[in-house]
C-alpha cells in the first residue's frame, strides 16, 4: 500500500538524474508516492525527451524553489538537420523536411556557426512552452491550432562546442552554456536556419545546475529505493551553495522562530539577502532592513545540510 500523502518531517534537496520519456511532473508525483510527503516540488522543469539533472524539492524545502531557478545550466544536445517538428524536438510531429547542405556537415563548419553564437541573444521561445500570454500557455494555444506570438527573450550563451559530426543522421552532438530561460530546443531551431536548412532538438542531457553537476545526482530508482527504506535524509544535497548568497551563522541566544535578528546585521547593506545558518541548518533567507536581518522565507526547524 502506497503511503498516504500526508506531511512528513522530510526537508531537503535531492538531485535527480531524470530518465528520459518522464516529465518533470512525473518525476514529483513518483517522490510524493514514495515519500507520503504532500509538499514536492522541483526547480526547473526538463521536457520529457530530456534526461539528466533535476533538482527535486522536498518537504518545507519546497520554498526554496525562487531562489533555485536562476543558475545558469549545461547541457549535452544532438541537433538533427533537414527536418523540424511542431515541438522543434524528436517527440513533435514533422512540419517540413529541407535538403542538407553539404558544407554543413563539415567539422570546421560547425565549429565556426556555433563559436557565433557566444553571447547575447534575443530568443523567441518555442510555440510549445509553459509562457503564457493573455493568461494561457502557449502549449495549450498552440495543440488548439493557434499560434502564439511569444516576445523574443534575453539570454546568454557562454558556451556552443561542437563534439561530434554524424554524416549519416545528419547531427551535430553539441555542448551548451546558457543561461536561465534558454530553450535548447529553439537553438536548434537557430542552428538549423543559420545552416541554410531547418533542424530540430534529438536528444538532450542536461549536466550540470549552477555550480552542481550530474556526480552529485542519483538516479530515480536509487532514490525512490531510498525513499521506501527510510533512508532518504542521507541523500539530501547541501542547498546552500546553490544559493549563491552570503552566508550568516546565527550567535547562539539569537532567535530561532523566523523573528528579526542583529546577527552581522551591520556588514550587510539594507536589501541585501543572505543565507542564515545555525549548527542545525538553514534558517532561511534573511533581508537586511535597518540594522536587523528580517525573514524573507524562514525554515522552523532548519533544512539540514
Amino acid at each position: 500500500m502506497r503511503p498516504r500523502r500526508a506531511a512528513t518531517d522530510l526537508a531537503g534537496v535531492l538531485a535527480i538524474d531524470k530518465p528520459s520519456g518522464l516529465t518533470s511532473h512525473d518525476v514529483v508525483a513518483v517522490v510524493r508516492g514514495a515519500t507520503g510527503e504532500g509538499r514536492i516540488g522541483h526547480a526547473g522543469t526538463l521536457d520529457p525527451l530530456a534526461s539528466g539533472l533535476l533538482l527535486v524539492l522536498v518537504g518545507r524545502a519546497t520554498r526554496l524553489a525562487r531562489y533555485l531557478v536562476g543558475h545558469d545550466k549545461r547541457y549535452d544536445a544532438r541537433i538533427t538537420f533537414g527536418t523540424t517538428t511542431d515541438t522543434l524536438d524528436a517527440d513533435g510531429t514533422i512540419t517540413e523536411s529541407v535538403p542538407v547542405p553539404p558544407g554543413v556537415l563539415d567539422p570546421a563548419y560547425a565549429r565556426r556557426l556555433l563559436e557565433s553564437l557566444v553571447g547575447s541573444h534575443l530568443q523567441i521561445p518555442p510555440a510549445y512552452s509553459a509562457i503564457k500570454t493573455a493568461g494561457v500557455a502557449a502549449h495549450r494555444r498552440a495543440r488548439a491550432g493557434d499560434a502564439p506570438v511569444l516576445e523574443p527573450r534575453p539570454i546568454v550563451i557562454s558556451e556552443a562546442r561542437l563534439v561530434a559530426v554524424d554524416p549519416d543522421a545528419p547531427s551535430w552532438d553539441v555542448t551548451f552554456a546558457v543561461s536561465k530561460g534558454t530553450y535548447v530546443r529553439a537553438l536548434a531551431r537557430d542552428v538549423g536556419r543559420l545552416a541554410g536548412t531547418v533542424a530540430h532538438l534529438a536528444a538532450l542531457r542536461r549536466t550540470s545546475v549552477g555550480a552542481l553537476d550530474l556526480g552529485s545526482a542519483l538516479t530515480l530508482d536509487a532514490a525512490l529505493d531510498s525513499a521506501r527504506e527510510g533512508t532518504l535524509p542521507s541523500c539530501f544535497i547541501d542547498p546552500v551553495p546553490l544559493l549563491n548568497l552570503p552566508v550568516v551563522h546565527l550567535v547562539a541566544d539569537e532567535p530561532r522562530d523566523g523573528s528579526p535578528v542583529s546577527t552581522h546585521a551591520g556588514e550587510q547593506s539594507d536589501g541585501d539577502r543572505v543565507a542564515l545558518l545555525t549548527p542545525g541548518g538553514l534558517l532561511g533567507i534573511y533581508v537586511a532592513s535597518r540594522g536587523v536581518l528580517r525573514a524573507e522565507t524562514a525554515f522552523v526547524p532548519e533544512i539540514p545540510r
